[in-house]
């Protein structure tokens, strides 16, 4: 059959297939799944309801249930960034209130039940001790005199008694807490702690305590992990044995405790099995029937299911892979002999689903949009590795632009769009991206940097970035664009960066020291360093002395490396997206970048949009977000975009071109 004949239009001025509905249009945002008994339980972010997360629970002849009330926002707050929302066992179902940080019970659906006191406490990483009657947790303190006498709000390790929603204090004085994990038996307490300025993957300790029977916990002691090595995960298998994650040799891999209390290392391989913890509850290994664990390994830019064996092996030869369709694989629960999972591939959008391990089969039970992508429009990732700074590599993935319906002119190359993970530990995402490929089906090429200093590439490659950020990170954003360049992939004049929180604090320093970049747009980044050690919360209050250096003390550092404060090199159009509740990155972090360029009259656009924080959630921001880029990028590059959307009001934007022209 013929195929008919393509249009003919500029790189990025393409119509596409794929509307910018698309990003909100019956879309949620899924995470936290449960599982037992055959039923099934999981987190909705619901940007139709202001991005709210709404448990839901899918029973075994398929039928889903709305568990919490419209207006109610299963959210925690703990770290700010949140996580383990909901604790589920037999009948009892708890969840977080977002507004409040009070713990609810869901009596029935939509009907809750506070049963926390009315303070200004935050609980995260909710595990059960029925037994006692009393749920183990987090508690981030912000009252008033608290926050006033220790200089920041407190973390701890509680217990919280489930018929008075009294709150005894289990550990205090660390800074923070995570993971409580009781054993079987009820007569041992896992759980892991830590110091500023360590954020967890820095270092972390696992400790140990003995659960007496009358629920007292006592002789708690240090088996594993310090200041410098980090510790994960922990979990007891059903027989008692406690695991964990660490990288003694270098790669995050899975340990069990033996009876004499020394570590022993499962199928060790140059394989992450966890991830960084920006948010509580990461969940990436669990015990099947047969006693093997079936574990997701990051390696190559790609995670993977492994089923490892009972007996482990020393070199790895107990793993082997599960065949799935998926690229990313957040998080692992077991009922019976199946896995539930919380995953994406390249034709695959995000998605609850079950996997049989024997098989590989995967059942979706829910998926995270109505729209089910075609792989004849889709541009898959393309795992890319480059050369970069002082002799080394780095990693990628690369999308080229794809639309079945349209071509090029002879001799032109795609303009490109260079993006970066946040965190920075984080890691390039493979799953499909919506927003990655609204960008390819109009004729941009997107490379999504895996920089110096991101994670599945070994503790090595995770710590080239201390000391380093906003070097390291710059220096791999450029070398991706330059190497595409020179590869003939993309034009080398026509080049975007742009990123959210630290990778819009990369972006922003790719764009006032180094010339590569003819535009940039920057989602809630940071400008000065020096603001963001002072104003931002507790959790990363430290990280700036990894990343960057001590302050006071290497204040200069500090000052040479804050983009806000070098303004006046930035000479490329800058678009400032910012959410007015943002707590992490405040809004008065924009402003001063949008102040400096005011100041010298470089092209830019501000948009802040209230109600929204660090990451937007809401339809009507991603939406006009998404829809300034597009306005943006066009008028910066010289097209018009196929798309009907408003002009975004650029200023300066013409005198900028005539001084160019001149």
């Amino acid at each position: 059959m013929t195929q008919p004949a393509r249009k003919v239009a500029p790189y990025g001025a393409w119509a596409s297939p794929l509307a910018l509905d698309r990003l909100t249009e019956g879309v949620v945002f899924l995470s936290e799944p449960r599982a037992a008994d055959g039923v099934r339980w999981w987190l909705e972010g619901r940007p139709e309801e202001s991005g709210r997360q709404v448990l839901v629970r899918r029973d075994p002849d398929g039928t889903i249930t709305r568990l919490t009330p419209n207006g109610f926002n299963a959210r925690c707050r703990v770290h700010e960034y949140g996580g383990a929302a909901t604790l589920i066992v037999g009948d009892l179902v708890i969840v977080s209130d977002f507004a409040t940080g009070r713990l609810n019970r869901v009596v029935t659906p939509e009907h809750l039940q506070p049963f926390t006191p009315e303070k200004a406490w935050r609980f995260a990483d909710l595990e059960p001790d029925l037994r006692h009657g009393r749920l183990i947790a987090v508690r981030e303190d912000h009252e008033p005199e608290v926050v006033d006498r220790h200089g920041e709000w407190v973390n701890e390790l509680v217990t919280i008694d489930l018929a008075t929603g009294a709150v005894a204090v289990v550990d205090r004085g660390a800074d923070f807490y995570a993971a409580p994990r009781l054993s079987p038996d009820g007569r041992q307490l896992a759980y892991v702690r830590w110091n500023h300025p360590n954020l967890p993957w820095d270092g972390t300790e696992l400790l140990l305590a003995d659960v007496a029977p009358d629920g007292t916990i006592e002789r708690a002691r240090v088996i594993a992990g310090s200041s410098d090595d980090w510790i994960s995960q922990p979990r007891w298998s059903p027989a008692g044995v406690l695991h964990f994650a660490a990288e003694p040799d270098g790669w995050m891999n899975l340990f069990r405790l033996r009876s004499d209390g020394t570590p022993e290392a499962i199928a060790p391989m140059a394989v992450e099995f966890a991830e960084p913890e920006w948010q509580f509850g990461n969940h990436t290994y669990d015990f099947l029937p047969d006693g093997s664990i079936l574990a997701v390994g990051r390696s190559g830019g790609r995670d993977r299911l492994y089923r490892i064996a009972p007996g482990g092996g020393a070199t790895g030869g107990g793993a082997t892979v599960v065949e799935t369709p998926f690229s990313e694989i957040a998080a692992v629960a077991i009922d019976g002999g199946t896995a539930i999972v919380r995953a994406a591939g390249p034709t695959e959008p995000g998605q609850i689903a079950e996997v049989d391990p024997a098989s590989g089969v995967v059942t979706a039970l829910r998926v995270g949009t109505p729209f089910r992508p075609d792989p004849a429009v889709a541009s898959a990732p393309e795992h890319i590795e480059f050369p970069t700074a002082n002799g080394l590599t780095a990693h990628a993935n690369l999308y080229r632009p794809h639309n079945t319906g349209f071509a090029a002119p002879p001799g032109e190359l795609p303009p490109l769009i260079v993006t970066s993970h946040g965190g920075p530990t984080s890691s390039a995402f493979s799953g499909w991206a919506t927003g990655l490929q609204l960008f390819t089906s109009r004729g941009y090429a997107v490379v999504d940097v895996d920089y110096g200093g991101s994670t599945g590439y070994g503790r090595e490659y995770r710590k080239r970035l201390n000391g380093q950020w906003g070097i390291v990170d710059v220096e791999d954003c450029v070398a991706a664009a330059q190497w595409l360049a020179e590869q003939g992939i993309v034009d080398g004049v026509r080049q975007a960066v742009r990123g959210g929180s630290a990778s819009g604090f990369t972006t922003l320093a790719a764009l006032a020291f180094t010339d590569q970049f003819d535009a940039g747009t920057t989602y809630f980044g940071i400008g000065d360093l020096r603001a963001f050690v002072k104003d931002t919360h507790k959790f990363e209050s430290r990280y700036l002395e990894t990343l960057v250096g001590p302050w006071p003390a290497e204040r200069q550092r500090y000052l040479d490396r804050s983009p806000a404060l070098h303004a006046d090199r930035i000479t490329a159009p800058v678009l400032v997206e910012q959410g007015a509740e943002d707590r992490v990155v405040p809004p008065q972090e924009a402003e001063r970048i949008v102040d400096a360029l005011f100041e010298r009259r470089v092209p830019h656009a501000y948009l802040l949009f209230p109600g929204e924080d660090h990451g937007f959630r809401s339809r009507d921001a991603i939406i006009a977000s998404f829809s300034a880029e597009l306005s943006f990028y066009a008028q910066v590059f010289g097209f018009e975009p196929a798309d009907a959307i408003d002009r975004l009001e650029i200023r300066f934007l013409d005198e900028w071109r005539s001084r160019r022209a001149g």
